[in-house]
């Protein structure tokens, strides 16, 4: 799901499953599924990734310092505002999203089996729910994840249920449901990935997720407060530099076209130019996982200490009273970036600033993340 102008509901396994406990209540048992600051714009960048020698292989060093996180634009949403001094230390980050290549080896090193490709966990989707939703029946409880669908006519865009379906079946390896595949697509981020599989693969890289402070001291690439990761307009010369709906899908979302070959998706890595700081796609494509927990008002919290907040790592627990008939403090984690599907009519998340909660259970086929290892990570490994 992407967040709209008009801040729509967000999307997960458990507005599924919400959908089949009310249609298994309705229908005496009968189960049917919902068809359910600155104006210079960044420059070319030389910064190559590391060799794994000299530096970390595939990442390139964030050299860390202070800058406005958040944002009090005309475009902001509330849980960006208000724009507030933080400061970070330096790090190494993947230059792009962990790929499907780089999962499939992890995968095949592990034989780790992802959240998508388990049977759902009524005990871990019941408090997320409301009070009394009653169990779905056993044969909805099967593995899958949510894939975008899109539709043939425009529609309104307050209900996400129109263009998104949990689809059994979908996975990492078939991100969109059955009949499909990550065939030739080595290069594009892995999605379909709940919190806990990036979690798994980090701890096996010898990685770690970055802290949403990291994250966007990084997409900002070193442009103060700038709209985009690459500075403040959107398409510089005409030229596309993010993979968002916007400019590359010539109906209103979520139209899709058979003519224009349906439903966009994700792209390699490296097809759009990378930021100050040599990072490709910290801006649509895929979202990201990043290690907080997610509260609406953190960014509040944060200002009203009235100074630079040093190395903030989030707050310790959920909270997000803003949709209802949901537990305020159910589990969610914070995404950043946007994706594919973000465009100025439904999603303005292809903004350093943006974010939004997540289920960590969640997977979805525009959901992926990348990594960052700590300096003293790094120092450690070279004197091995």
């Amino acid at each position: 799901m992407e967040f709209s102008r008009q801040p729509a509901r967000r999307l997960s396994r458990r507005a599924t499953v919400v959908a089949l406990a009310v249609c298994a209540a309705a229908a005496g048992g009968g189960l049917t599924w919902w068809l359910a600051r600155s104006s210079t714009q960044a420059t070319p960048t030389m910064i190559k990734a590391g060799d794994g020698v000299s530096a970390p292989l595939g990442m390139v060093h964030i050299p860390g310092g202070e800058f406005l996180m958040g944002s009090d634009s005309k475009m902001a949403q509330p849980n960006e505002k208000p724009a507030h001094k933080v400061r970070v230390h330096g790090f190494w980050m993947d230059q792009h999203h962990v790929t499907n290549a780089e999962f499939r080896k992890f995968v095949a090193a592990t034989g780790y089996i992802t959240t998508a490709e388990k049977t759902p966990d009524w005990e871990t989707l019941k408090v997320q729910l409301p009070p009394d939703t009653p169990r779905p029946p056993d044969s909805a409880m099967v593995p899958g994840g949510m894939v975008f669908v899109g539709t043939s006519q425009p529609v309104p865009l307050q209900d996400y249920s129109r263009w998104w379906r949990f689809v059994p079946g979908a996975d990492w390896r078939h991100p969109g449901g059955p009949g499909t595949s990550i065939e030739d697509k080595d290069d594009h981020p892995v999605v379909q990935v709940s919190f806990e599989d990036a979690l798994a693969y980090a701890k096996w890289v010898g990685k770690r997720l970055p802290t949403e402070a990291e994250w966007e001291f990084a997409a900002r690439g070193g442009l103060e407060q700038a709209t985009y990761a690459w500075g403040e307009t959107f398409a510089p010369d005409g030229k596309q530099m993010a993979n968002v709906w916007q400019g590359q899908q010539a109906q209103p979302f979520p139209v899709v076209s058979p003519k224009a070959g349906g439903a966009l998706g994700t792209s390699p890595a490296g097809t759009f130019p990378a930021n100050g700081y040599g990072l490709q796609d910290m801006t649509g494509n895929a979202w990201q996982w990043v290690a907080d927990w997610y509260r609406v008002d953190q960014f509040q919290r944060e200002a009203a200490f009235g100074r630079v907040i040093e190395n903030p790592s989030g707050p310790t627990a959920a909270w997000d009273p803003t949709e209802p008939g949901v537990p305020a403090a159910v589990p969610r984690r914070v995404t950043r970036g946007g994706s594919f599907l973000c465009n100025e009519d439904y999603c303005l998340s292809y903004r350093p600033s943006a974010r939004r909660g997540t289920d960590p259970y969640n997977s979805m086929s525009h959901l992926g993340f990348r990594l960052v290892m700590d300096d003293s990570r790094w120092d450690a490994v070279r004197q091995r």
